[in-house]
This record gives structure tokens, C-alpha cells and sequence, in this order.
């Protein structure tokens, strides 16, 4: 027989394991919270008895409610038991603690839970006596009341407040507007700072009166029985928030005390290097690569190395910089750089290319190219230039590493520039009279030195004319252009060849004329042209 009943319970088992169970028994088995007077008292998370876990609770609940309304001794014990923990209200049985009810998270032991279970049931009865008590509840609500007077009493001193600080922040910033000023220009508007002030101080008297509310509300349902766990839920939600914001808080100085002391140590780093940079390029032996045109960039970039480098090291302690936000903003930044950053950088390397190469200067006349003029400004990415005619020319610094450059002031004695121009000459004309008309026409020039003095080179033997080359180095009293230079020492040697008499025979040769095509000094001056005094 016995056999008998154990092949049976195994085939209901077996039946239960293998056909899906009701959504009722379902529903049944699920864990249930027994709650009395708005207070959880235990979380019922097994069958007792055949009994689901809801039920469970509604049968306790009944039970207790019950045994309080008939009144009487309601002291609260527990009793251990093979079957569980009894949680009794003087002799009746309220509820069975079963060590299926234990929460595993906690790692409670079922004496453990019953005697929680007992601790709130006995709280819950004081509370069912105190609301049943007059003098408690008028007391309860004049501690509300009080509680009114003092939160109405706080708005009011918060308007008041708000509108002060209104007043004094906005008059003081209206009187230092004019004085925060950044390269003369006014750093902030006043037209746009005041509404912005104002709004900051509206969002933080309503986040300072909600923080108020909050507190009032929670003090005025704590007063009365029956609301007082919802004020309890309350408070606890406001210090756990406050306890994780101050432990994030707390949680990061540590870090962010070493990020900063990683900065402070860049920081004198750097000021060291630059001023032992700047010692060693005024030295009498400075280095080759170090000189006072290229110290600047040189300091530029052994801080931008050195801050770089600070800001790797200092990166896993910033706040936030394992969340996930944190990560992918620096991917986004990251794929960015590497798309766009690539002209940008071949830039700024020919930009150190020139630098370190001694290629150009400031104020130096040269040419790039077809371009040609003074140099004005040298950049991370491109060089300005001016030319004779008064433009201003902005030319990237890899086209500049990317073409011949000639410098018309490198090779000059002191502060100026060279000018240069080619003539074509017959093969009749002696070449010493043309060598010594070119050298007469540069002595006319204004501007062109006579120390060192004017050479001309014959650069070639054509077929049909030699050609002459002047070179002569030209530091004008006042800043004149090359261009306006040029321009006169080409009207000199048109004049000067004129006045002997010689043919130029630019730009092209193509015989020799019945006349020598040159103007006679009486025609210099023919209408509209006037001669100057």
C-alpha cells in the first residue's frame, strides 16, 4: 500500500513538472505582501499547507484585523515551530514564517525574518491604538498645522529673497559689464546676461520651494497613523538620493585630486620648460633648432606635448569617464578628428616645416610661386603676404613647401630687399655700354643703395640679342614697395637707353628696322604726359 501512495505522489509530480501549469495557480504561487494599516509587514514567497502565498496574506490579514478589532492584550511573540516561525498577537496565530519566505538576496535566516515580521506588527498595532486616540490625532494635526504656517512662511521668505538677489546680482553685473572686456571687445551683452540671470534665479528659488514641499509633505503625512509610512517612504527616498549623490561625491574627490594634481604638475612643467627655453635661445651658443624666431613655436609644442600627455594620464580619474555617454562622446570626437583632421595636420606640418627650416620671415620680400611681397604673417597653417600692388595674399603653408621660394631680402646687408630685372640687347651694342647703362639707371632709381653697388650679369646668348640681368639690393627710406620700385627703375632704363640712343630689343626679335624703334628725349613729354619739377 505504502508503495502504492509513492508511485502515485511520483506520477503527480511528474504530471505537474510535465503539463504548464493554470495561470490561477500561477497567480497562486506568486510571492504576496502582507499589508495592514499601509505598512508591509512580511512577503509571503511560499505554499504553506497547500496554500499559495496569496492567500496566505489575505488569511493573515483577515486574522489580524480581525483580533485588532476585538481589542484586548495584543502582545506580539514568536514561537519556533517545525513547520516555521509563528508570529502570535497574544494567543491567536497571526502568521507562519516558512524558510521559503526568507529572501535569498539578504541571506536571512528565518528567525531572522519573523522577528522583523513581529518588530513591524507590533508598530502596526500602536499605530491602529494611536489612530483610534483623539488626543493623539489633534496633536498630530497641530504639528501639521504649525508645519503649514512655517512652509507658507519659508515661500514667502524665498520670494523675498529671490527678488533681493534679483536686485543686488543684476546691479552688479550691470556695473562690471563694462569692464570685462577681452581684446577690447565686450565679452558678455547685457542684453542677454540679465534674462539669463533672472531665469537662473527663478529655476533655483522653484528647485529650493520643491525641495520644500518635498520636506513638508513628508513631515505632515509622518504626523497621522495612517499616512505616516507614506511619509516614511518619503524621507527614505530623499536620503537614499542624497546618500548616493554624496557618495558619487565623495566616491570621486579621490580621483579627481589626482586629475588635478596631474594638471598642477603640467602646469609647472610647462612654465619651467618655457622659461629655460626661452634663457636657452638667448644664450651666446643657443642649438641650431632653437633660435628666437622658432622658441615661440618650440614652446608651443613641447606644451601642447606636455598637456596632451597630462590629459591621458589624468583621464581614467575624471568623474565619469567609465560611463558609457562618457566613452562614446569620445569616439564621436575621435572619428571626427581622424576624418577631418588630415589636411589639418599636413598643414600644420608645413608650417613647422618653415619654421624649423628658416624658410621665410617676417617682414622678408619674397616669391611664391607667381606670387610675390612682403611677408606680414606666419601661421600653424597658412602665411600672409603682401604684395607690391597692396594686396593681401593668404597662401597654405603646403603649397609654400610645395614650390620654389625665392627670398629677396635673405642674402641683403641689413633691412631691405633685391630687385632684380632682365633686358635684351642687340649684338651691335657694345655690352660695356650696356652694362653701364643699367648701372646709371639704378643710380637714378631712389631707394636702390650705390653700397653694395649694382652688378649685371649676362644670363644668356640668344640667337638674335645677349641677355642682361640687373641685380641691385634696394632699402628705401620709407616702406615702399618692391612693385613701386620696379616700376620706377624700368622707367629709368627706358629713358637712359633712350637717351643714346639704343634699341631695346624685348620682347621679341624679329628684324632690324629702317629706324632704331627708340623715343628721342623731346617726345618724353608728349601730351598728356607733364613733366614734374
Amino acid at each position: 500500500m505504502t508503495a502504492l501512495l509513492r508511485l502515485f505522489a511520483i506520477v503527480l509530480l511528474a504530471a505537474g513538472a510535465w503539463f504548464p501549469a493554470t495561470a490561477a495557480e500561477q497567480a497562486s504561487r506568486a510571492e504576496a505582501t502582507l499589508s495592514i494599516f499601509n505598512r508591509d509587514i512580511v512577503t509571503f514567497r511560499s505554499d504553506f499547507l497547500g496554500i499559495g502565498p496569496a492567500a496566505r496574506a489575505a488569511r493573515a490579514k483577515a486574522t489580524i484585523e480581525d483580533t485588532l478589532k476585538r481589542g484586548g492584550d495584543h502582545a506580539v511573540s514568536v514561537k519556533e515551530n517545525p513547520e516555521g516561525q509563528l508570529v502570535l498577537m497574544g494567543e491567536t496565530l497571526a502568521f507562519v514564517v516558512t524558510p521559503g519566505d526568507v529572501d535569498a538576496l539578504r541571506q536571512q535566516k528565518p528567525a531572522e525574518a519573523a522577528a522583523d515580521a513581529a518588530r513591524r506588527l507590533e508598530q502596526v498595532i500602536a499605530e491602529t491604538q494611536e489612530a483610534r486616540n483623539l488626543e493623539a490625532i489633534f496633536k498630530g494635526a497641530a504639528w501639521a498645522g504649525a508645519a503649514t504656517a512655517v512652509f507658507i512662511a519659508l515661500l514667502v521668505g524665498i520670494n523675498r529673497v529671490r527678488d533681493w538677489i534679483s536686485r543686488t546680482l543684476l546691479a552688479f553685473a550691470a556695473r562690471k559689464m563694462g569692464t570685462l572686456k577681452l581684446g577690447g571687445a565686450q565679452v558678455l551683452e547685457i542684453g542677454y546676461l540679465i534674462p539669463v540671470l533672472r531665469r537662473t534665479l527663478i529655476a533655483l528659488a522653484w528647485a529650493l520651494v520643491a525641495l520644500v514641499a518635498y520636506e513638508w509633505l513628508s513631515f505632515v503625512l509622518s504626523r497621522f497613523p495612517y499616512t505616516r509610512p507614506w511619509g516614511e517612504r518619503l524621507n527614505e527616498y530623499f536620503l537614499s538620493v542624497a546618500v548616493q549623490v554624496g557618495g558619487s561625491i565623495l566616491g570621486a574627490i579621490p580621483g579627481l585630486g589626482v586629475a588635478i594634481a596631474i594638471f598642477l604638475l603640467a602646469r609647472f612643467t610647462v612654465t619651467f620648460l618655457g622659461r629655460f627655453l626661452e634663457r636657452l635661445s638667448r644664450a651666446s651658443a643657443p642649438p641650431e633648432w632653437l633660435g628666437p624666431d622658432t622658441m615661440p613655436t618650440t614652446r608651443r609644442l613641447i606644451s601642447i606635448g606636455i598637456w596632451l600627455f597630462a590629459l591621458a594620464m589624468a583621464y581614467p580619474y575624471l568623474p565619469g569617464a567609465e560611463t558609457e555617454a562618457f566613452k562614446g562622446l569620445s569616439v564621436l570626437v575621435g572619428l571626427m578628428i581622424s576624418l577631418g583632421a588630415s589636411s589639418i595636420v599636413g598643414q600644420a606640418a608645413s608650417g613647422l616645416i618653415l619654421t624649423y627650416t628658416r624658410t621665410l620671415h617676417v617682414g622678408e620680400y619674397v616669391r611664391i610661386g607667381e606670387n610675390e611681397g612682403t611677408v606680414m604673417r606666419m601661421g600653424a597653417f597658412t602665411t600672409t603676404i603682401r604684395t607690391g600692388l597692396g594686396e593681401e595674399l593668404t597662401i597654405p603653408n603646403s603649397l609654400i613647401t610645395a614650390s620654389v621660394t625665392k627670398n629677396y631680402s635673405r642674402v641683403v646687408r641689413g633691412q631691405g630687399f633685391v630687385v632684380d630685372t632682365t633686358v635684351t640687347i642687340g649684338y651691335d651694342t657694345p655690352w660695356r655700354q650696356v652694362e653701364a647703362m643699367l648701372k646709371e639707371a639704378a643710380r637714378r632709381t631712389p631707394g636702390i643703395l650705390d653700397n653694395p653697388s649694382p652688378h649685371v650679369f649676362q644670363t644668356g646668348l640668344s640667337d638674335f640679342y645677349p641677355e642682361y640681368r640687373l641685380v641691385a639690393q634696394a632699402v628705401p627710406h620709407e616702406p615702399r614697395p618692391r612693385a613701386e620700385v620696379l616700376s620706377v627703375l624700368h622707367a629709368n632704363i627706358q629713358d637712359v637707353f633712350n637717351e643714346y640712343g639704343v634699341q631695346i630689343m624685348s620682347p621679341h626679335y624679329l628684324g632690324d628696322p629702317a629706324q632704331a624703334k627708340v623715343v628721342p628725349p623731346a617726345d618724353w613729354y608728349a601730351a598728356p604726359a607733364q613733366k614734374k619739377d
